[in-house]
């Protein structure tokens, strides 16, 4: 089922989530969450999506740099920690929070991310460029944090600013 994606200014995007319990692991209400982020995710041509982007305030991300071509490239992260970074890279990035925004973004170049699938199984995982960007993205929602609080506080003005008047014009929900 596809969900609703909470956009830009509602306060739950900026509010840090509990960690997932290890009663909820691997059951059915959680892999029916997956299975829709993942819709919702693919629906809104997205690359991640984070728990609290659909009303969820869970250290719950899923991320698929294939855009759903490839199932080998599907990613849960549940209670994620970012255990090493290196390096840097600047590339454009957009989130489903707010359509129609792009800017340049710093990150990590490399980073490794200790964290649990749905079934509980802790792994670990390094990544690079994309997928590296996607992780950092994605675990910062889970820590209340959004992309515009990495861009030049004029920038982060003039998005707040088009978007209270998208608000006005009743095209921002």
């Amino acid at each position: 089922m596809v969900r609703k994606v909470y956009k830009y200014p509602n306060e739950i995007l900026e509010t840090p989530c509990e960690p997932v319990s290890e009663e909820e692991f691997d059951t059915p209400e959680l892999h029916e969450l997956v299975a829709d982020m993942f819709e919702t995710m693919y629906e809104s041509k997205g690359v991640g999506l984070a728990a609290p982007q659909v009303g969820i305030l869970k250290r719950l991300a899923i991320i698929d740099t294939s855009l759903g071509e490839d199932d080998a490239k599907k990613i849960i992260i549940i209670n994620p920690e970012i255990t090493k970074k290196e390096g840097k890279q600047r590339d454009e990035e957009g989130c489903l929070c707010f359509p129609g925004f792009r800017e340049k973004v710093t990150r990590a170049m490399k980073v490794v991310v200790k964290a649990r699938d749905a079934k509980g199984k802790e792994y670990e995982m390094e990544s690079v460029e994309l997928l590296s960007r996607a992780f950092q993205h994605e675990i910062d929602h889970l820590n209340g944090i959004l992309f515009i609080k990495h861009i030049s506080a004029l920038k982060r003005d003039l998005i707040r600013r088009k978007i209270r008047k998208l608000t006005k014009a009743g095209e921002w929900d």
